[in-house]
């Protein structure tokens, strides 16, 4: 059974990142495609004006909680989420076990030969991770069917999307009832930090939950876009 927390209207999993994951070893052994999403408090807050993002989200078979922004929200109003789970350590744990039970991959998204990148990058760190395909996120729409019947006629177990929000989510809902993988994953930026595009902040910075807070360090005009945390935590103070 799922333990929900409610923040804003958007239903996010309880759980750590081993709950995470153990519920996406089930997905991998069981039939259907299942799809994860890692909303944090930047698409919290999207999603309160975006009502197909909001409604994608919701019904999504694994929603975790990528911000700490969310965990601060749930303790303010007693909700219990227990611990920030992020998409790229979570994208990490499904590699690994790709790796250790030889199943398949493929990745779409991402700015032309990062997505090669990503993938010859897991391939020297994770050799087991069987690597079915990629290709960049610069397709139009009307190429969708054919870049969908192609992921499909090489059958991978999991397909990483990585077109930002809320390109992404749109993308897998709209496809997720064609495609014959087991799982569909939002994965943003994390398939940049594999291709060495982008760095992860160091350990500490991750452990007291203020990679944000790095990466406006390195980059600095991302100030705007960082302005949302303030307004998303006055917000859930009126609500609390």
């Amino acid at each position: 059974m799922r333990h929900k927390v409610e923040i804003m209207g958007v239903c996010i999993d309880q759980g750590n990142l081993e709950d995470a994951y153990n519920r996406c070893i089930e997905f991998i052994n069981t039939k259907g495609c299942k799809m994860i999403i890692t909303p944090n408090t930047e698409i919290i807050m999207r999603a309160q004006k975006d009502s197909k993002l909001f409604q994608i989200i919701n019904k999504a078979d694994l929603v975790i909680p990528d911000g700490i922004g969310l965990i601060y929200a749930s303790k303010i109003q007693g909700k219990g989420l227990k611990e920030r789970v992020t998409g790229v350590d979570l994208m990490y744990k499904i590699l690994e076990y790709c790796n250790e039970n030889k199943k398949s991959i493929y990745i779409l998204g991402g700015k032309p030969e990062v997505a090669e990148k990503a993938c010859k990058n897991i391939k020297n760190k994770l050799p087991g991770v069987e690597i079915k395909g990629c290709h960049d996120g610069y397709f139009k729409e009307e190429e969708e069917i054919n870049i969908i019947e192609n992921i499909n006629r090489l059958n991978p177990d999991i397909l990483f999307v990585a077109l930002g929000v809320p390109k992404q989510e749109i993308f897998m809902d709209k496809y997720k009832e064609m495609l014959s993988a087991r799982i569909v994953m939002g994965v943003g930026g994390s398939v940049d930090v594999w291709a060495g595009t982008v760095k992860r902040a160091p350990k500490i910075y991750q452990k007291l939950g203020l990679e944000w807070f790095y990466r406006l360090l390195k980059e600095p005009w991302r100030y705007k876009r960082m302005m949302v945390l303030p307004k998303f935590m006055i917000k859930v103070l009126f609500q609390k």
